[in-house]
């Protein structure tokens, strides 16, 4: 999808008008029987919809004036789900945005929409050239929007649409060693710098989480160190960010049940996608944020070698676990990706994983659940940036308490609590790896959807991608 700033448009063209009332119509020159047809809907509190001229096609969008603003971009990416359908319908190759009613902020959140509207993953469809949308072109026209916003916009856009296709890729494909390989692909583009660990690297620092998930499986781990490191950087220790790399989960010896659970266990590296896509959206848009990022990569599979209920595990830092169900193997791979990070000596640590079954079960697909133990400033940006994206965060407790469940007999802790607060005491596991401020995002309920919703599409919606740029966009002095 190539998004640009459009210098000029013709009115002739195939367009979108961003209004706030009549008045910002008025000045395109449209014909009579327009103008009343336009009145005609406004009076009937129509907001959006189109005149078709054959030759072209001319949207119509008006805003509301009532709502936080938050809210008002949002509904403004939703609106131009519909408009996407139109054009592509119609056969529209490229569609120029008007800023009619002077609202940057609204047309650009509108620009957004369509774009993640306009997403498809059709790689494996033999008639895919059929299947494909026929929009490949948004073009903005706006006085108030410059050719660097949408240069930014452009540059998060391209990162979701990356982490949508990794996880919209089949295992069949997408292997631990291919993930790590993709995300190498791109690094050329964004100008972040990779380093990628193999199995023996893997070894020699005895990253025993990493390894016990992997025992089941024919295909090595990966462990995926990205880092964007710009010379006016303005913080002086890195952020941190861990992405669960599960490319496939069959909950290996703890199998799961076929029926809507290991069905989609591609998605179950979402949390990876959304660090690479992260990844690339803050390198290619130089964003002044020295952040470091880490992939541990692999599939979780009952073979006859696989880890097993009871084992015990020594980790990357030293820490043994008893393993008690095998299918909370995402747990494992980022504990010691946190212990690993420890080098770094991070501002804040945050990961994102689709970690836990109760995440998704406490708040479906409309949140992320989080929770940490980081200044409840940092938390308070999340949550502006949760607005700003409308990836809106449930924030749970975060206390000690939570971690009696995590206490075992035989080793210093367990893998899995017990039945209640499962996503709380997940991440009091994954505390117990890193010493620095922390963040846990568990987007177990929103990566990837069965169904469509609007802008977020089916499948894999690149959830966290647009939360994490945005937190980086507005650190003091970026």
């Amino acid at each position: 999808m190539k998004l640009t700033k459009a210098k000029k448009f013709n009115i002739n063209d195939d367009l979108v008008f961003i209004c706030k009332d009549i008045k910002d119509v008025e000045q395109f020159g449209l014909n009579e029987n327009e103008m009343k047809f336009i009145k005609g809907k406004l009076k009937n509190e129509n907001k959006q919809f189109e005149i078709n001229r054959l030759s072209n096609c001319l949207y119509f969008y008006f805003s509301e004036d009532k709502s936080p603003a938050h809210s008002l971009h949002e509904k403004a990416r939703r609106a131009s789900n519909n408009v996407c359908k139109s054009l592509n319908t119609d056969k529209k190759k490229k569609v120029t945005i008007v800023d009619a009613g002077n609202q940057p902020d609204i047309t650009k959140a509108f620009s957004e929409g369509l774009a993640l509207s306009n997403y498809q993953f059709n790689k494996y469809f033999s008639d895919k050239i059929k299947k494909d949308n026929s929009l490949k072109e948004i073009n903005v026209f706006s006085d108030e929007i410059s050719d660097e916003d949408i240069k930014l916009l452009s540059s998060v856009l391209e990162g979701v649409y990356f982490a949508r296709d990794l996880v919209n890729e089949p295992q069949s494909y997408l292997t631990a060693t291919v993930l790590s390989e993709e995300i190498k692909g791109k690094s050329k583009l964004a100008g972040y710098s990779i380093k990628i660990l193999d199995k023996k690297a893997i070894e020699k620092e005895k990253m025993g989480g990493l390894l016990a998930v992997n025992r089941g499986s024919i295909e090595p781990p990966t462990f995926t160190i990205l880092e964007w490191k710009p010379s006016k950087a303005i913080n002086k220790k890195p952020y941190l960010l861990v992405g669960k790399g599960v490319v496939y989960d069959t909950g290996g010896l703890s199998l799961k049940p076929t029926g809507n659970s290991m069905d989609y266990m591609k998605s179950d590296m979402g949390g990876a996608a959304a660090v690479a896509g992260a990844m690339y959206a803050i390198a290619k848009s130089k964003l002044p944020v020295h952040v470091v990022a880490l992939i541990p990569a692999t599939d979780n599979r009952p073979d006859g070698d696989a880890y097993a209920p009871g084992d015990v595990v020594t980790m990357h830092n030293g820490m043994t676990v008893e393993v008690l169900n095998t299918d909370a193997e995402g747990r494992m791979i980022l504990a010691d990706a946190h212990s690993y990070g420890q080098k770094y000596n991070p501002e804040l640590v945050i990961d994102l994983a689709t970690l836990t079954g109760a995440a998704a079960r406490a708040v479906g697909d409309q949140a992320v659940v989080a929770m940490g133990n980081a200044p409840k400033e940092i938390m308070n940006e999340l949550d502006k940036s949760a607005d700003n994206t409308h990836e809106r965060i449930a924030w749970m407790p975060f206390w000690d308490e939570y971690f009696e469940q995590m206490k075992s007999d035989i080793a210093d802790m367990k893998n899995i609590g017990g039945s209640d607060a499962g996503a709380i005491t997940a991440g009091k596991f994954l505390e117990k790896f890193t010493k620095h401020p922390y963040i846990h995002i568990d987007i177990a309920g929103s990566a990837f959807l069965k169904s469509g919703d609007n802008y977020r599409g089916k499948g894999a919606t690149g959830v966290g991608v647009r939360l994490i740029y945005d937190y980086f966009c507005n650190l003091e002095g970026s």
